[in-house]
């Protein structure tokens, strides 16, 4: 993240935690309170109360917390038994957690291409890494859409190609959580869903933790032995492999106080969002939403003509303005990754997005006078 401003510039951040700490102020202090004088810290009241919530807030049947959002990604391919031979499909235009999660347990990650418009996994392009995925002798097994930057993906057109190959739909909503997909929720579009509630995230808490939720009752009691080391109804008897995946009660408090304004905050986010669409989109390409979505806006991203964004970075620093790439390399250029199967057609796409976006400061505590100081500076930037 560039963050170098001048002296005689007041520096903006570019998602204000702090804000929001002080909106919430006493409630938080009293809710983390109750768990300091209680001293259940692993798997206290919170905790059961949380995952409640959490279910209700999307309509899902079932949420269960756990300590990451990857840890969720992982505990929801091992409870399908996913691993060695079987194929994960995903974008290569995401954070690296969606394809690692698939490697950590021994399955392989194919890589598919996003839309340029929306980000989201291209269906084209996944039909593609489906034939690639068979001709090396991989058996194709899950998906894992993203709802990047906070929009959801196109949850339709993904079913009707997995219903067909018999793919399991794992839905990455780290960065999408509240997001709505033609009248449903994100939480209620897959299989199941794993979410992230890292401190930046549109719902975050004050450490890390995650959640699944699903409608599944039989994957959520495997979940449930997953999450703790993979124990059965002996706690001496693990009856499979799992992790330590608990979240702590004391993050489980915090998200209690935070869901209840997360829908007013979600609604400032969208007017953010519209505020910047209609001051750039003569300069730049602005993010977006298709009619009937909804987002959560985790990151409001433009697209630049390559070569224009490392000056707009500079200009945009002097004045005490932050911003950050998302994603400044694809998954499958990375030295980690770059040796998994892609869609035989390519990743132009991604290719192309990861030369030319930049995100700007978004939260739903930017008024709308540090907001048109971040406007006229891109305008003037950009000119």
């Amino acid at each position: 993240m560039n963050q170098h401003a001048r002296v005689d510039v007041k520096p903006i951040p570019f998602i204000d935690v702090a804000a929001q700490r002080r909106r919430l102020g006493k409630s938080i202090d009293e809710a983390t309170a109750r768990v300091l004088d209680h001293c259940q810290f692993l798997m206290g009241p919170e905790v059961a109360k949380f995952e409640s919530e959490l279910a209700a807030f999307c309509g899902a049947k079932h949420a269960l917390s756990c300590s990451s959002g990857t840890d969720a990604l992982i505990m929801i391919l091992m409870a399908k038994g996913i691993g060695p031979g079987d194929a994960v499909f995903c974008p290569t235009f995401t954070f690296c957690a969606t394809a690692e999660s698939a490697a950590l347990i021994g399955a392989t990650p194919v890589f598919v291409d996003v839309h340029a418009d929306t980000f989201n996994i291209d269906v084209a392009s996944l039909k593609s890494a489906i034939a690639t995925a068979k001709a090396k002798g991989l058996k194709p097994k899950a998906i894992i859409p993203v709802d990047l930057f906070g929009l959801p993906a196109d949850h339709d057109a993904i079913a009707e190609v997995t219903k067909n190959e018999n793919l399991f739909v794992l839905d990455d909503a780290a960065q999408g959580f509240g997001g709505v997909y033609k009248g449903r929720t994100v939480g209620t579009l897959a299989d199941a869903t794993a979410t992230s509630f890292f401190p930046a995230k549109p719902l975050g808490c004050y450490g890390d933790g995650g959640a699944v939720l699903t409608d599944d009752d039989e994957l959520l009691a495997v979940l449930k032995s997953v999450r703790v080391h993979g124990s059965g109804t002996d706690r001496y008897d693990n009856v499979r492999l799992g992790l330590t995946a608990r979240l702590d009660t004391i993050q489980a408090a915090v998200l209690i106080e935070k869901l209840k304004i997360f829908r007013d905050e979600i609604e400032t986010r969208n007017k953010v969002a519209k505020r910047y669409s209609e001051g750039l989109q003569d300069v730049a390409t602005v993010p977006v939403v298709p009619e009937g979505y909804e987002s959560v806006w985790a990151q409001y991203t433009i697209r630049l003509a390559p070569g224009k964004r490392d000056g707009l970075a500079r200009a945009l620093a002097a004045e005490g303005i932050p911003t950050a790439i998302y994603y400044a390399k694809p998954l499958h250029r990375q030295t980690a990754y770059r040796h998994f199967p892609v869609a035989e057609a390519g990743l132009p796409v991604s290719d192309r997005l990861a030369e030319e976006v930049i995100s700007l400061p978004m939260h739903a505590y930017l008024d709308e006078v540090t907001q048109d100081r971040i406007i006229e500076a891109v305008r003037r930037a950009l000119r």
